[in-house]
């Protein structure tokens, strides 16, 4: 999916996006994981595998070097799933490692997350998720 510079961005966050999610979707490292979970989020509605990819730690259970299958795998959850709402709970904010909750309508159904991010020489990755 594509979408203009100045449409709103998908994130929810109220923003357009060229103001928001698309400058880190085109390489700046986000400042905190709020702005990349935002971001992640964001890429998938828009099916930029490579972004989740990359701002995904090896340790993530859904890590894999067979890069083929995991674009298609993000490919796929992005053209049948309809994202629908995004709303901050809680951020804790930390040096190393830093948490953020919230709640995602995919598909019309909510699920709550608690993700957990780590700071890996300066950049944030996500590394897992545990569902509430």
């Amino acid at each position: 999916m594509k979408i203009s510079p100045n449409h709103s961005c998908p994130c929810h966050s109220g923003e357009k996006y060229k103001k928001c999610c698309q400058p880190y979707h085109k390489g700046i490292l986000p400042s905190n994981p709020l702005k990349l979970m935002r971001s992640r989020y964001c890429a998938y509605v828009l099916g930029l595998s490579d972004y989740i990819i990359g701002t995904t730690h090896c340790n993530n259970p859904d890590f894999t070097d067979d890069l083929v299958l995991w674009r298609t795998s993000i490919h796929t959850f992005a053209q049948t799933t309809e994202f629908t709402g995004l709303k901050i709970i809680e951020f804790l904010d930390g040096e190393s490692v830093a948490y953020v909750t919230f709640e995602a309508l995919l598909n019309n159904t909510p699920f709550t997350e608690k993700s957990r991010f780590l700071n890996v020489e300066g950049r944030w990755l996500y590394e897992r998720g545990e569902f509430h």
